[in-house]
């Protein structure tokens, strides 16, 4: 479904069959956020998750306290709830 600029009205731009292919789990919800330590200084970070990357990922970002890199790996499960690990970018 897609809005029409002129009249704001909804439309199927026959998108929907992709869309469920796509993303198979619904319009459920999923973790957009988590609270992690960092494994350098211990502080505790909050981070932001893309739950449209994937079910799995893994990138690096630094600390916002002591900018040392870390590896985040993200594992969503079925019902959205994210598994987050932080590591020290060299382990």
């Amino acid at each position: 479904m897609r809005s029409n600029d002129e009249n704001d009205e909804l439309y199927d731009d026959g998108d929907s069959e992709e869309l469920d292919e796509e993303f198979p789990l619904g319009d459920g919800t999923a973790d957009a956020e988590a609270t992690v330590s960092c494994p350098y200084c211990g502080e505790a970070v909050e981070i932001t998750l893309d739950p449209g990357g994937g079910t799995h990922q893994d990138y690096v970002e630094d600390c916002e306290v002591c900018c040392q890199p870390w590896r985040v790996s993200v594992q969503y499960g079925l019902d959205g709830e994210a598994q987050v690990e932080v590591t020290a970018l060299g382990e």
